[in-house]
């Protein structure tokens, strides 16, 4: 398949404002894809590149276009690009900066000026799309005639849409039934939308399950036999850096299980710490035993994906949650309460509030456990507004942060794939978060105008704030009030970052009954 057949679907689906019209552009670009090179053509139009970083940054990149014009006709195939990318990542040793550079040249010298537009995209992080993995789930299910559902349910599991693609164009619906939860295999975790108040959250689904929202790091837990492993919710193997949850999960009964839950450090009081102390375990595999001695870890599990055999990822909450109580103990168990009294469901959240956790997340109790999908099925209630947005782009301090990107540009996802923007912020930031950051941002760089700093939108940071409001100065017409730095999130993609959707919902909230017409 020619490169630039590719370049041309992704350059339409971002011109055109119609779901119908994506997932019909999607899928016709799929369908001409050889078999061999359907999954590639699926995580390139996604954004992902399946070889992971390259080594290549935005001045290389850069300095590849500038060196010859691009080529008059198209003439790049997807599977000699997609060699060429490996042959970089691959480069390692002496002088390998150099053949990077080398490889990158020939490789843009004979691409078009559209085909060296996406590619750089690509490299760079541009492309990626989270908002529109929907709609490509639906242009491999278009393109393969089968079920969206089949195809979202065999993603699921697989971790990843390309592999499914790929089976689903080739053998269709027979394809998709050899993906399955595969044990010591993450799967990708549910998330949540937000509810202001618990009432709120009943009145969308009725009766519901409330749990304690624990202001901790996402974990889930696999064992097969006697061996377990830990991921985290961006799916990295971390098993060796929390030996208190591996402990836990081998100290089960069951034998065959995949695990939801959270890990934190907790206080000698039984208070949680603060959510960057917890990160702490998170990020070493040196000296795990003396930093267990010193921030020891607490786990608490409030879902059961599989047991036994069985995955239960389809079932209802409730049966799931029934089964989770009957193979976990109390202890290890995030405090729930099945109700549909609005009053009961605030005396929970303010005893939730009280022992020092964020507030309450309320489930569904018919919903099946939707991997990697954001829906109405689970809800956050917390007091104080606080958004997961994305850092699009920082400015360099001045005073006594001079030599620090401080001030820092947030988006929240679009429906076009892109990051809405929604104003910027350089409150609560600390002089260690302030030197953090700013090694980090420097890495994601793409380009620099004076002061401000555009960087690849990978960074996810949670932000307090006190309302929204109309705004003529940001596309979407919105900007956060007296937005505050909560800390940053580095155990979340920026595909699992707030959608300007949900911005737009706080906003009609505040105007009241006339805003929600």
């Amino acid at each position: 398949m020619r490169l630039a057949d590719i370049a041309a679907t992704w350059r339409a689906v971002g011109e055109t404002s119609s779901r119908l019209e994506k997932v019909a552009l999607l899928a016709e670009c799929l369908r001409r894809a050889p078999p061999a090179e359907v999954a590639l053509a699926a995580a390139w139009l996604g954004g992902d590149l399946p070889q992971g970083r390259l080594g290549v940054g935005w001045a290389s990149l850069q300095q590849a276009r500038a060196a010859g014009t691009p080529a008059a006709e198209a003439s790049l195939q997807a599977g000699e690009v997609a060699a060429t990318l490996s042959r970089i990542a691959e480069a390692g040793g002496a002088g390998s900066a150099s053949a990077r550079r080398r490889l990158l040249s020939d490789l843009l010298g004979r691409a078009t000026a559209a085909e060296q537009e996406f590619l750089s995209r690509l490299l760079m992080g541009e492309l990626r799309q989270g908002a529109l993995e929907g709609v490509l789930t639906e242009a491999v299910a278009r393109a393969a005639s089968v079920p969206a559902a089949e195809v979202r349910r065999a993603a699921m599991a697989a971790g990843s849409l390309p592999p499914v693609a790929a089976a689903a164009l080739a053998e269709g619906a027979a394809g998709l039934t050899r993906f399955r939860l595969r044990l010591l295999e993450p799967v990708r975790p549910m998330l949540a939308e937000t509810a202001a108040t618990p009432a709120e959250a009943l009145a969308l689904l009725g009766e519901a399950a409330f749990e304690w929202k624990l202001d901790g790091a996402r974990v889930q837990a696999h064992r097969s036999d006697d061996e377990v492993r830990v991921f985290t919710r961006s799916l990295q193997d971390v098993t060796a850096a929390v030996p208190e949850v591996a402990e836990a999960v081998r100290a089960l009964s069951s034998s065959s299980l995949v695990l939801d839950g959270e890990a934190l450090a907790l206080d000698p009081g039984g208070r949680p710490r603060p959510f960057q102390e917890t990160m702490r375990r998170f990020g070493r595999r040196l000296e795990v035993e003396r930093l267990r001695a010193e921030l020891p870890l607490s786990v608490f599990f409030f879902d059961l994906l599989h047991l036994d055999g069985r995955d239960l990822l389809a079932l209802p909450a409730a049966e799931r949650f029934a089964a989770l109580a009957g193979v976990v103990p109390a202890a290890r168990l995030a405090p729930r309460l099945v109700t549909s009294d609005p009053a009961a469901a605030d005396a929970f959240l303010a005893e939730a509030l009280a022992r020092g956790h964020e507030g309450v997340m309320a489930k569904s109790l018919s919903a099946p456990y939707q991997a990697g999908g954001r829906g109405r099925a689970w809800l956050k209630v917390k007091p104080a507004h606080t958004l997961d947005l994305v850092v699009l782009a920082a400015e360099w301090g001045h005073g006594r942060r001079r030599g620090w990107l401080s001030n820092l540009h947030l988006g929240a996802r679009d429906q076009a794939g892109g990051f809405a923007m929604l104003g910027k912020t350089f409150k609560g930031l600390t002089d260690e978060m302030l030197a953090w950051q700013t090694e980090r941002l420097r890495a994601l760089a793409v380009a620099e105008d004076g002061l401000v700093v555009r960087v690849r939108p990978e960074l996810v940071v949670e932000v307090a704030f006190d309302g929204v409001q109309s705004s003529p100065r940001y596309p979407a017409g919105l900007a956060l009030r007296f937005a505050r730095v909560k800390g940053f999130r580095p155990d979340k993609r920026a595909e699992e970052a707030d959608t300007i959707e949900a911005v737009r919902a706080i906003h009609r909230r505040q105007a009241g009954p006339a805003g929600r017409r």
